[in-house]
């Protein structure tokens, strides 16, 4: 290597560096990057990120800064480099010092890490000192935002505060040319975490006990046995407990649904490799990248006929959700499944570790209480969990811009890292509370927001308990004080009373009510950094609307500080309110009313699971109004046609009806439904009755249900079209938002997106967040930011300004 001769000119600069830039091995790195330019000075971490001085000749000096950037350790994130001159003072030497402490938390804690190449490697070396170690990390992998308690991440305030370093680790973690240098996780077999097999009393459980005759070398192939043979097994992830089965094992899979009580939802995958998952779904370059990335999400792709899983892991659905091992644990349990699999199945089910609608256990004890109904054998370890993380769903659709990544949750291996907020606030402080279902929030100051972890659905207790206690620890975390609390206006919203409580208990607090649809509005052109004025079609189930009724099939032209409703689906009765989402059926006999007879029949394809008298009794809710308020919602449309053409009549989960809609399509079928975009006062209405009338007709007259489907997707495609292009011409716009659940169809997606860009319109997604309710919180943020300084949004309309609050 060629060795640069030292520039004579000395010089001394100051470095403060922003991002995420504290457990990912930035400081060894300047420290080598210093003692090859042989430059002095000192590198630490602090509450704001990393502060280094470095001196020496001023082209070395200026070396080092060009390269910090480029050069950075793969997981680094440079968010803000800022450099000021100082005196020289001759000093000799670099050093790593220890953190101050106090000052104010500014340090973004870093996401989760999968296991990098050198450690797997490590992992599976019989010569290596970590050999089968399932908690083998250094500072390019494992675990960082569930275990650290405070900044900054220093091993002091982070869950591995009780294991005493060995004198091995000690001295690895003080290397500066050690791949462990300051790796605040460093572990090894002798002072480490330790792996214990349970059974459901909480008994432990020995090796041989566990495998059986078969016998095993220890705990983890002692459970992949036990796998084999059928067993159902809970296990402690880096976020919290999984629950595994052979997914070849209809039998095991079938016990692990009763035992959960989920009857339909799909499970998850875990495959050993790519080239398994490829066997099981069509994968691009795209998906594979994110199967191998080190956020380690699990990756929605379409299903291969003849798939080798058992068709209780997904019923009804077009799609598996496949993911890699990504601790060094789940490699392990992986790999001894696999080596003594011979002719059976490679791939578990890998699932949360919860009942049905309960939050994912994480705390041990909880754990056991709550799993052991369910789980044959536990596979714990000592090393707790600070915060409580669920996998990551991610899915690779096609837009006019590409292939591009869209989240279904964003959690575990992304959180927390931060986003851009534009408009900054006018900068204070402030806690965007989100929606109910599907919960995040978002705590945001000056430009920056951190979107939480995928918390859950409110109505559970200890799902709102996560929610408070997860605000909490943002705040600490990042040191947000918020002054400003934007909230939904829905005012049933356990999150919108969570912020009023909040505000009537606190000072010089101030509340930002953000309508629903403008929060998936908002979020979409803050992600990108588009000011607006754009076109939204937010389409999903539910939404409090600024007029008091049910919104969900809305055409909304906005900026970030306000918007204008020009558009809606034609309003039904939502007969027996939230029992209608549950229960299809309703909504397609509202549905009927509107569109065939205020009195319909029940149809053939329902009568099988809805009684007469029942139906009697909801078609005379929607003719009087009684308990049916009117909505606008896009998703209850699906659910009615699913319920008319016979696929579901009642859901076990959220957006079922849909999902089995969509996986019904038959893809050679290229006809579609009549339907009416009609303008109706200073609104674009788009009219449905038509084509549910042909719906019933093709449903009584028995054509197959993958026509029906595939006519619909292609009717309500073509009026999402016609709708948008007439309202962009109308006002002299070219950019067109998609987002809201109802987008995360990806045959609806990538057909509207392609008609929209036929029609020469600009289409953006989100793509870093979640286009259902777990992007509703950043939303929200970027709303209040922009109303605190509206002077860089041009576009601020008073009339729903006022009605927002």
């Amino acid at each position: 290597m060629k060795v640069q001769a030292p520039s004579r000119a000395r010089r001394r600069a100051r470095v403060r560096v922003r991002g995420t830039v504290q457990g990912v091995g930035f400081r060894p790195y300047v420290y080598r990057l210093a003692g090859e330019l042989g430059l002095s000075g000192f590198v630490l971490n602090d509450s704001a990120g990393v502060l280094l001085e470095v001196e020496g000749g001023s082209t070395e000096v200026a070396e080092l800064l060009s390269r910090l950037r480029p050069d950075a350790p793969p997981l680094a994130v440079l968010e803000q480099v800022e450099s000021e001159e100082l005196p020289a003072t001759g000093a000799t030497g670099f050093q790593i010092l220890s953190s101050p402490q106090g000052g104010v938390a500014d340090a973004p804690v870093t996401p989760d890490s999968a296991i990098c190449e050198q450690c797997l490697a490590e992992l599976l070396d019989p010569h290596d000192r970590r050999y089968r170690y399932p908690f083998i990390n250094c500072t390019n992998c494992g675990p960082r935002f569930t275990i650290v308690r405070g900044v900054p991440y220093d091993r002091p305030l982070t869950t591995m505060s009780s294991f005493q370093m060995c004198g091995h680790c000690e001295a690895e973690y003080e290397d500066p040319g050690d791949r462990r240098f300051h790796a605040q996780p460093n572990a090894c077999p002798q002072c480490g975490p330790v792996v214990t097999l349970l059974n459901r009393t909480g008994e432990a459980v020995g090796a041989g006990e566990a495998a059986g005759a078969g016998g095993a070398r220890d705990l983890v192939h002692a459970a992949a046995m036990a796998l084999r043979d059928g067993a159902i097994l809970a296990i402690k992830g880096i976020g919290g407990y999984h629950l595994a089965c052979r997914a070849d094992d209809e039998r095991a899979v079938a016990a692990l649904r009763s035992r959960k009580h989920r009857e339909d939802k799909p499970f998850a995958l875990m495959t050993p490799s790519v080239a398994v998952a490829e066997s099981l779904v069509a994968l691009g370059a795209e998906e594979r990248g994110l199967l191998c990335s080190p956020e380690r999400p699990i990756v929605l792709a379409p299903r291969l006929a003849g798939a080798g899983v058992a068709q209780s892991v997904a019923p009804g659905s077009s799609e598996l959700g496949v993911m890699l091992p990504y601790s060094p644990l789940h490699h392990l349990l992986s790999a001894d499944f696999v080596r003594g699999a011979h002719d059976l199945g490679t791939t578990l089910v890998l699932t949360s570790g919860n009942a049905s609608d309960e939050p994912i256990a994480y705390r041990d004890d909880d754990a056991l209480a709550r799993l052991q109904g369910i789980a044959d054998l536990f596979l714990v370890h000592d090393r707790p969990i600070h915060t409580r993380t669920d996998d990551s769903v991610a899915r690779v659709v096609s837009t006019p811009r590409g292939r591009r990544t869209t989240f279904l949750r964003r959690s575990r291996g992304y959180v927390p890292a931060s986003l851009s907020l534009p408009g900054g606030g006018a900068g204070r402080p402030l806690l965007a509370c989100g929606a109910e279902l599907k919960s995040t929030f978002c705590v945001a100051k000056g430009r920056r927001a951190w979107v939480s972890h995928h918390i859950g659905d409110l109505e559970n207790y200890e799902t709102l308990c996560s929610f408070t206690e997860g605000i909490e620890h943002f705040q600490r975390l990042f040191a947000v004080t918020p002054e400003v609390l934007a909230h939904d206006l829905h005012p049933e919203y356990l999150s919108t009373k969570y912020a009023r409580e909040r505000e009537g208990s606190e000072r010089d607090v101030e509340l930002v009510g953000v309508q629903h649809h403008h929060a998936h509005l908002a979020a979409c052109l803050a992600e990108h950094g588009e000011p607006g004025p754009a076109l939204g079609a937010i389409f999903d189930g539910t939404g409090y609307g600024t007029d008091g009724t049910v919104w969900g099939g809305e055409l909304l032209i906005g900026d970030l500080a306000g918007f204008e409703r020009v558009g809606k689906l034609a309003p039904v009765a939502l007969p027996g309110g939230e029992r209608a989402i549950k229960q299809p059926w309703r909504m397609a006999c509202s549905w009927l009313s509107a569109g065939v007879s205020s009195e319909p029949e029940l149809p053939a394809a329902l009568s099988g699971d809805v009684e007469q008298r029942a139906w009697d009794q909801v078609s005379g809710l929607v003719a009087t109004g009684l308990r049916s308020p009117q909505t606008t919602s896009m998703g209850r449309l699906f659910d009615a046609v699913a319920a008319l053409s016979g696929i579901r009549a009642q859901v076990n989960y959220e957006g079922q009806a849909a999902i089995e809609l969509e996986a019904a399509c038959d893809p050679g079928e290229r006809g579609r439904y009549p339907i009416r975009v009609e303008e109706t006062g200073e609104l674009l209405v788009i009219d449905p009755r038509e084509t549910i009338r042909s719906v019933a007709a093709d449903a009584c007259a028995g054509v197959a249900v993958g026509v029906i489907a595939s006519r619909f997707h292609a009717t309500v495609c073509h009026a999402t079209v016609e709708a948008c292009t007439r309202a962009a011409s109308a006002h002299g716009l070219e950019l067109v938002i998609l987002s809201g659940g109802v987008f995360q169809n990806r045959r609806l997606l990538q057909s509207v997106a392609e008609g929209l860009h036929g029609a020469g319109l600009r289409v953006m997604i989100p793509e870093r967040l979640p286009m259902n309710d777990g992007g509703i919180s950043y939303g929200q943020a970027a709303v209040a930011a922009a109303r605190l300084g509206r002077a860089g949004f041009p576009y601020t309309p008073d009339k729903h300004d006022r009605e927002e609050g």
